[in-house]
């Protein structure tokens, strides 16, 4: 099981991308090399690839290559790092955009948001699924080293539900099971061979529509101590972090 703890004092202070020069010229060259790498990465998979072949694609030398990413696993992880910042900007436009949405149509922003980024990914993200597994390992989505990431990306969901009138205890927990729904879709996304998959953004419509619902009445009084050992049972499993922690607030007395 994993705990997702929410605490900067323990985030790394250095990453798999060890790139940290900011000249037009290095810039340049390093979006380059990122560019053609992942259409490399794209047509062979990332295991089948070397270094070598990923920098003679770019038109670098092998040195060049390993200063700006000093493995495969960087590229991917500055791959990571782009598609959420897109994710980030594209669900921040559309909550910015004037005109008042409603919980299920910002959630569906969210979701839809990141099926068009990696919509053309998708044999690439069926290669590194396979690290969910290891979670040990560095892109796992559930490692260290892309805790970043995922705490970006259950960010913007908490952004899309924004003050959406909600009981205290789910408002905790319902930002990282959105982030959790949402790996689920793409697992499911990445084995949709439907045209444009069209059946994974009819799944995606109809669960954000059930899961509203779901909401709707889970706000209920009745329920409060169904929530309460939902919550508990999660934090028991290692699935939340715990109340006393330092790093997470209490759940207070919920509003409904």
């Amino acid at each position: 099981m994993f705990k997702i703890v929410f605490d900067i004092r323990h985030l790394p202070t250095h990453n798999l991308n060890m790139f940290n020069k900011a000249t037009p010229k290095a810039q340049l060259t390093r979006g380059r090399l990122l560019a053609r790498a992942l259409v490399v990465f794209r047509q062979r998979g990332l295991e089948a690839v070397t270094m070598r072949e990923l920098a003679a694609a770019a038109g670098a030398s092998l040195g060049s290559a390993y200063y700006y990413f000093p493995s495969k696993e960087a590229i991917i992880q500055a791959y990571y790092d782009d598609a959420q910042t897109e994710h980030a900007r594209r669900v921040a436009s559309v909550l910015a955009g004037g005109g008042r949405l409603d919980l299920r149509d910002r959630l569906l922003a969210a979701f839809h948001a990141k099926l068009d980024i990696l919509q053309g990914d998708r044999k690439l993200l069926g290669a590194l699924f396979r690290y969910s597994g290891e979670p040990d390992h560095p892109l796992s989505v559930l490692s260290e080293g892309t805790r970043k990431n995922r705490e970006q990306s259950i960010a913007v969901f908490q952004a899309a539900i924004g003050d959406e009138r909600l009981p205290d205890d789910i408002r905790t927990v319902l930002p990282t099971a959105l982030w959790a729904l949402h790996l689920a879709l793409l697992l499911y996304f990445i084995y949709d061979n439907s045209p444009e998959q069209q059946r994974t953004r009819r799944l995606t419509d109809g669960v954000v529509t059930l899961l509203v619902r779901v909401l709707a009445l889970a706000k209920l009084p009745v329920l409060k101590p169904v929530r309460g050992s939902i919550l508990t049972l999660l934090r028991e499993a290692g699935l939340l972090p715990e109340t006393d922690s330092p790093q997470v607030p209490a759940v207070q007395e919920s509003r409904t």
